[in-house]
Formats: C-alpha cells, sequence, structure tokens
C-alpha cells in the first residue's frame, strides 16, 4: 500500500487531500500544517509520497522540501500549491520536487502524479 505524509496549512485543503487519497486505497501516514512538522513527521512515518504546499507558517514548503531531500535524497515530493509562477515551479524542480501541482486540482490529476512519481 502507498503511504503519503499531506502538508498543507490549510485543514481544508487537508481534509480534501485525504478524503481523495482514502477513497482510492492511499494510506495516509500523517498530516502537517507547516514544514517544521512535515520534516517531524517525515522522520517518524517514513512516506512513499509527500504532498506539499509551499506558502506556510514556521517553515515554508521549499525549506521543507530541502530539508526532506537533504534527510532522504530519494524522497519523493509533490508540490501542491496556488502559486502559479513558472520561475515557481523551475526553483521547486531545481530543489529536487519531482511534481508541481496546481490548486484547484482534479481528483485524477493528484492520483496520476502520484502514480508517476512513484515509479520514476
Amino acid at each position: 500500500m502507498v503511504r503519503v505524509l499531506v502538508v498543507d496549512d490549510t485543514r481544508f485543503m487537508r481534509t480534501v487531500l485525504v478524503n481523495i487519497l482514502i477513497d482510492e486505497g492511499i494510506e495516509v501516514v500523517g498530516e502537517a500544517e507547516d514544514g517544521q512538522q512535515a520534516v517531524e513527521l517525515y522522520l517518524q512515518t517514513k512516506p512513499d509520497v509527500v504532498l506539499m504546499d509551499i506558502i506556510m507558517p514556521r517553515m515554508d514548503g521549499m525549506m521543507a522540501l530541502k530539508t526532506i531531500l537533504g534527510i532522504n535524497p530519494a524522497a519523493k515530493v509533490i508540490m501542491v500549491t496556488a502559486i502559479q509562477s513558472i520561475e515557481m515551479a523551475k526553483l521547486a524542480f531545481k530543489c529536487g520536487a519531482m511534481s508541481y501541482i496546481i490548486k484547484p486540482f482534479q481528483k485524477q490529476g493528484i492520483l496520476q502524479e502520484i502514480e508517476k512519481v512513484l515509479h520514476s
């Protein structure tokens, strides 16, 4: 079973993502509301994939991405954000993100990206 960590500072968005994943039989190993929690939960749960927002308090998604990849260079992180910027997407990929999804997203888009990242 695929294990996913969901990271977003908005409870509503975490709930939407968690419901999509659970409906597809994907195990949600944790939810974090900021980058600091994301790193802590990553260490505890060792998920297969991390779905991570960029703009968050305490530690933003880019710093959390870099920190997680510092812990495990093989970590699979998908950025899920409302930032529709080519420059931000390029930066995310440069920092090690495996995918970049723009909110609002379609259920199938999330599931396809998880599948793609798992097999890359």
